[in-house]
Protein backbone atom coordinates (compact mmCIF):
# COMPACT_ATOMS: atom_id res chain seq x y z
CA UNK A 1 0.00 0.00 0.00
CA UNK A 2 1.07 3.87 -1.06
CA UNK A 3 -0.77 6.14 0.32
CA UNK A 4 -0.62 10.46 -0.33
CA UNK A 5 -2.26 12.31 2.65
CA UNK A 6 -3.19 16.08 1.69
CA UNK A 7 -3.34 18.49 4.75
CA UNK A 8 -0.62 16.85 6.67
CA UNK A 9 -0.03 20.23 8.58
CA UNK A 10 -3.29 20.14 9.76
CA UNK A 11 -4.46 17.91 13.18
CA UNK A 12 -5.94 15.49 11.06
CA UNK A 13 -3.58 14.62 8.32
CA UNK A 14 -0.55 14.71 10.70
CA UNK A 15 -1.99 11.79 13.23
CA UNK A 16 -2.95 9.99 9.74
CA UNK A 17 0.61 10.51 8.55
CA UNK A 18 2.10 9.26 11.73
CA UNK A 19 0.17 6.39 12.50
CA UNK A 20 0.75 5.18 8.91
CA UNK A 21 4.25 5.16 9.40
CA UNK A 22 4.61 3.50 12.58
CA UNK A 23 2.47 1.04 10.73
CA UNK A 24 5.12 0.21 8.11
CA UNK A 25 2.92 1.78 5.60
CA UNK A 26 4.56 3.74 2.67
CA UNK A 27 3.22 7.63 2.88
CA UNK A 28 3.99 10.57 2.34
CA UNK A 29 1.95 13.97 3.85
CA UNK A 30 2.03 16.56 1.71
CA UNK A 31 0.52 20.79 2.43
CA UNK A 32 0.01 23.71 0.61
CA UNK A 33 4.16 24.13 -0.28
CA UNK A 34 3.86 20.92 -1.97
CA UNK A 35 1.29 21.57 -4.81
CA UNK A 36 -1.73 24.15 -5.00
CA UNK A 37 -4.83 22.46 -5.06
CA UNK A 38 -6.84 25.05 -6.58
CA UNK A 39 -4.32 23.80 -9.89
CA UNK A 40 -5.33 20.55 -11.40
CA UNK A 41 -2.86 20.47 -13.32
CA UNK A 42 -0.30 20.99 -10.29
CA UNK A 43 -2.32 18.26 -8.30
CA UNK A 44 -2.42 15.96 -11.48
CA UNK A 45 1.59 15.90 -12.41
CA UNK A 46 1.88 15.73 -8.22
CA UNK A 47 -0.01 12.81 -7.74
CA UNK A 48 0.95 11.20 -10.90
CA UNK A 49 4.73 11.08 -10.33
CA UNK A 50 3.83 9.90 -6.99
CA UNK A 51 1.02 7.30 -7.73
CA UNK A 52 -0.36 6.17 -4.56
CA UNK A 53 -3.39 3.50 -4.71
CA UNK A 54 -5.01 5.54 -1.62
CA UNK A 55 -4.96 9.12 -1.06
CA UNK A 56 -6.43 10.70 1.64
CA UNK A 57 -7.75 14.30 1.54
CA UNK A 58 -7.56 15.81 4.86
CA UNK A 59 -6.49 19.03 3.21
CA UNK A 60 -9.87 21.97 3.22
CA UNK A 61 -10.93 25.65 3.35
CA UNK A 62 -12.02 25.51 7.15
CA UNK A 63 -12.46 29.22 8.34
CA UNK A 64 -15.90 28.79 8.09
CA UNK A 65 -16.94 32.82 9.16
CA UNK A 66 -14.14 33.94 6.81
CA UNK A 67 -15.78 31.67 4.07
CA UNK A 68 -18.59 33.63 4.01
CA UNK A 69 -16.72 36.54 2.51
CA UNK A 70 -14.07 34.02 0.45
CA UNK A 71 -16.56 32.25 -1.09
CA UNK A 72 -14.21 32.03 -4.34
CA UNK A 73 -11.45 30.86 -2.98
CA UNK A 74 -13.70 28.54 -0.21
CA UNK A 75 -15.10 26.50 -3.27
CA UNK A 76 -11.89 26.12 -4.99
CA UNK A 77 -10.46 24.62 -2.21
CA UNK A 78 -13.19 22.43 -1.16
CA UNK A 79 -14.99 21.54 -4.34
CA UNK A 80 -12.83 22.00 -7.09
CA UNK A 81 -9.35 20.89 -5.35
CA UNK A 82 -11.38 17.34 -4.16
CA UNK A 83 -12.77 17.07 -7.98
CA UNK A 84 -9.01 17.36 -9.16
CA UNK A 85 -8.04 15.05 -6.71
CA UNK A 86 -11.15 12.88 -7.61
CA UNK A 87 -10.22 12.75 -11.06
CA UNK A 88 -6.50 11.45 -10.61
CA UNK A 89 -7.85 8.47 -7.96
CA UNK A 90 -9.77 7.53 -10.93
CA UNK A 91 -6.95 7.55 -12.99
CA UNK A 92 -4.78 5.66 -10.73
CA UNK A 93 -7.64 3.42 -9.99
CA UNK A 94 -6.82 4.50 -6.08
CA UNK A 95 -8.97 4.49 -3.20
CA UNK A 96 -9.91 7.55 -2.14
CA UNK A 97 -11.16 8.53 1.54
CA UNK A 98 -12.72 11.97 1.44
CA UNK A 99 -13.49 14.10 5.25
CA UNK A 100 -16.41 16.06 5.17
CA UNK A 101 -18.29 17.96 8.18
CA UNK A 102 -21.50 17.70 9.98
CA UNK A 103 -21.87 21.34 8.50
CA UNK A 104 -23.47 19.33 5.45
CA UNK A 105 -26.75 19.19 7.36
CA UNK A 106 -29.31 21.17 8.93
CA UNK A 107 -28.72 21.53 12.13
CA UNK A 108 -32.14 21.65 13.17
CA UNK A 109 -34.07 18.86 15.69
CA UNK A 110 -33.07 16.75 17.92
CA UNK A 111 -33.00 13.73 15.87
CA UNK A 112 -29.39 11.69 15.23
CA UNK A 113 -28.41 12.68 11.70
CA UNK A 114 -28.04 9.17 9.65
CA UNK A 115 -25.88 8.73 6.52
CA UNK A 116 -28.17 9.04 4.00
CA UNK A 117 -30.25 11.67 5.25
CA UNK A 118 -31.68 14.94 3.33
CA UNK A 119 -28.39 17.28 3.20
CA UNK A 120 -29.26 20.93 3.80
CA UNK A 121 -26.05 23.44 4.80
CA UNK A 122 -26.71 26.45 5.87
CA UNK A 123 -23.39 28.34 5.51
CA UNK A 124 -20.82 28.50 2.29
CA UNK A 125 -18.35 25.71 4.28
CA UNK A 126 -21.04 23.42 4.69
CA UNK A 127 -21.94 24.13 0.50
CA UNK A 128 -18.75 23.53 -0.29
CA UNK A 129 -18.14 20.40 1.90
CA UNK A 130 -21.29 18.70 0.43
CA UNK A 131 -20.28 19.81 -3.12
CA UNK A 132 -16.99 18.06 -2.70
CA UNK A 133 -19.18 15.27 -1.66
CA UNK A 134 -20.95 15.27 -4.63
CA UNK A 135 -17.97 15.15 -6.91
CA UNK A 136 -16.21 11.87 -5.04
CA UNK A 137 -19.97 10.24 -5.53
CA UNK A 138 -20.05 11.35 -9.28
CA UNK A 139 -16.59 10.28 -9.92
CA UNK A 140 -15.57 7.23 -7.92
CA UNK A 141 -16.83 4.10 -6.70
CA UNK A 142 -14.18 3.05 -4.36
CA UNK A 143 -14.66 5.83 -2.01
CA UNK A 144 -14.82 6.44 1.65
CA UNK A 145 -16.73 9.79 2.94
CA UNK A 146 -16.15 10.36 6.29
CA UNK A 147 -18.33 12.88 7.94
CA UNK A 148 -16.14 14.40 11.52
CA UNK A 149 -17.34 17.01 14.18
CA UNK A 150 -15.40 19.08 16.66
CA UNK A 151 -12.12 17.72 15.99
CA UNK A 152 -9.13 18.10 18.10
CA UNK A 153 -5.69 16.96 17.50
CA UNK A 154 -2.18 17.71 18.97
CA UNK A 155 -0.84 19.31 15.77
CA UNK A 156 -2.96 22.34 15.57
CA UNK A 157 -5.25 24.92 17.36
CA UNK A 158 -8.40 23.97 18.70
CA UNK A 159 -11.65 24.44 21.19
CA UNK A 160 -9.73 22.30 24.18
CA UNK A 161 -6.44 24.07 23.69
CA UNK A 162 -8.33 27.93 23.83
CA UNK A 163 -10.22 26.59 26.68
CA UNK A 164 -7.04 26.02 28.42
CA UNK A 165 -5.29 29.28 27.41
CA UNK A 166 -8.55 31.71 28.15
CA UNK A 167 -8.12 29.97 32.25
CA UNK A 168 -4.66 30.97 32.48
CA UNK A 169 -5.83 34.65 32.37
CA UNK A 170 -9.14 34.52 33.59
CA UNK A 171 -11.29 32.88 36.29
CA UNK A 172 -15.13 33.00 34.35
CA UNK A 173 -15.49 32.02 31.00
CA UNK A 174 -18.83 32.07 29.23
CA UNK A 175 -19.42 28.87 26.37
CA UNK A 176 -22.51 28.49 24.44
CA UNK A 177 -25.05 25.55 25.55
CA UNK A 178 -27.50 25.22 22.77
CA UNK A 179 -25.35 23.49 20.46
CA UNK A 180 -24.80 19.47 20.77
CA UNK A 181 -22.47 17.28 19.07
CA UNK A 182 -19.92 15.12 19.31
CA UNK A 183 -16.07 16.31 20.06
CA UNK A 184 -14.06 13.64 17.84
CA UNK A 185 -9.92 13.35 18.52
CA UNK A 186 -7.72 13.29 15.53
CA UNK A 187 -5.91 10.21 16.93
CA UNK A 188 -8.76 7.72 17.06
CA UNK A 189 -10.07 9.25 13.21
CA UNK A 190 -6.91 8.64 12.26
CA UNK A 191 -6.58 4.71 13.14
CA UNK A 192 -10.20 3.95 11.97
CA UNK A 193 -9.16 5.11 8.82
CA UNK A 194 -5.89 3.01 8.74
CA UNK A 195 -8.69 0.46 9.15
CA UNK A 196 -10.92 1.30 6.27
CA UNK A 197 -8.38 1.79 3.55
CA UNK A 198 -7.45 -2.14 3.85
CA UNK A 199 -10.96 -2.60 3.14
CA UNK A 200 -13.75 -2.48 0.28
CA UNK A 201 -16.78 -1.41 2.81
CA UNK A 202 -17.01 1.83 0.27
CA UNK A 203 -19.39 4.60 1.41
CA UNK A 204 -20.01 6.90 3.72
CA UNK A 205 -19.74 7.07 7.35
CA UNK A 206 -20.17 9.46 10.48
CA UNK A 207 -16.32 9.17 12.25
CA UNK A 208 -16.90 10.98 16.00
CA UNK A 209 -16.17 9.28 19.43
CA UNK A 210 -19.13 8.06 20.97
CA UNK A 211 -21.17 10.55 22.96
CA UNK A 212 -23.35 13.84 23.09
CA UNK A 213 -22.36 17.22 24.93
CA UNK A 214 -22.92 21.09 24.16
CA UNK A 215 -19.89 22.93 24.16
CA UNK A 216 -20.58 24.25 27.68
CA UNK A 217 -20.44 20.77 28.92
CA UNK A 218 -17.41 19.74 26.82
CA UNK A 219 -15.78 22.75 28.59
CA UNK A 220 -16.72 22.14 31.52
CA UNK A 221 -15.39 18.57 31.27
CA UNK A 222 -12.02 20.05 30.34
CA UNK A 223 -11.32 21.84 33.22
CA UNK A 224 -12.61 18.96 35.12
CA UNK A 225 -9.93 16.66 33.94
CA UNK A 226 -7.12 19.24 33.96
CA UNK A 227 -7.83 20.19 37.21
CA UNK A 228 -8.33 24.06 36.49
CA UNK A 229 -10.69 25.67 38.91
CA UNK A 230 -12.80 27.91 36.43
CA UNK A 231 -16.22 29.05 36.74
CA UNK A 232 -18.53 28.36 33.58
CA UNK A 233 -21.19 29.80 32.83
CA UNK A 234 -23.82 28.73 30.05
CA UNK A 235 -25.15 31.27 27.44
CA UNK A 236 -27.57 30.86 24.37
CA UNK A 237 -25.38 30.81 20.90
CA UNK A 238 -27.23 34.73 20.33
CA UNK A 239 -24.60 35.87 22.61
CA UNK A 240 -21.76 35.42 20.28
CA UNK A 241 -23.08 37.08 16.83
CA UNK A 242 -20.97 35.48 13.88
CA UNK A 243 -21.04 35.05 10.59
CA UNK A 244 -21.81 32.15 9.85
CA UNK A 245 -24.37 30.07 10.84
CA UNK A 246 -23.72 27.27 12.91
CA UNK A 247 -25.66 24.22 13.61
CA UNK A 248 -27.43 23.55 16.75
CA UNK A 249 -27.69 19.43 16.06
CA UNK A 250 -24.98 18.01 15.16
CA UNK A 251 -25.80 14.47 16.30
CA UNK A 252 -24.68 12.01 13.89
CA UNK A 253 -25.89 8.35 13.85
CA UNK A 254 -22.50 6.23 13.98
CA UNK A 255 -25.03 3.12 12.70
CA UNK A 256 -23.13 2.14 9.19
CA UNK A 257 -19.65 1.63 11.09
CA UNK A 258 -21.02 -0.94 12.94
CA UNK A 259 -23.31 -2.45 10.11
CA UNK A 260 -20.06 -3.07 8.20
CA UNK A 261 -17.85 -4.04 11.28
CA UNK A 262 -15.38 -1.56 11.87
CA UNK A 263 -14.95 -0.38 15.52
CA UNK A 264 -17.09 2.65 16.90
CA UNK A 265 -15.22 5.18 18.48
CA UNK A 266 -14.09 5.55 22.19
CA UNK A 267 -16.21 8.25 24.23
CA UNK A 268 -15.11 11.79 23.97
CA UNK A 269 -14.62 11.87 27.61
CA UNK A 270 -12.06 8.60 27.11
CA UNK A 271 -10.77 10.54 23.98
CA UNK A 272 -10.29 13.89 25.71
CA UNK A 273 -8.34 12.47 28.59
CA UNK A 274 -5.84 10.42 26.36
CA UNK A 275 -5.04 14.08 24.39
CA UNK A 276 -4.93 16.35 27.82
CA UNK A 277 -2.23 13.33 28.93
CA UNK A 278 -0.58 14.02 25.35
CA UNK A 279 -0.23 17.44 25.75
CA UNK A 280 0.95 17.40 29.33
CA UNK A 281 -2.32 18.70 31.24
Amino acid sequence: MKVLVTGFNGQLGYDIVNLLKSQNVECVGVDINDFDLTDEKSVRDYVLNYNPNVIVHCAAYTAVDKAEDDRELCYKVNVDGTRYLAKVAKELDAKFVYFSTDYVFPGTGTQMYKEDDQTGPTNQYGITKLKGEEAVKELLEKYFICRISWVFGENGNNFIKTMLRLSETRDKLTVVNDQIGSPTYCKDVAKLVCEMIKTEKYGTYHVTNEGLCSWYEFACEIFKQAGRNITVEPVDSTAFPVKAERPKNSRMSKDKLEENGFERLPTWQDALGRFLKNIGE
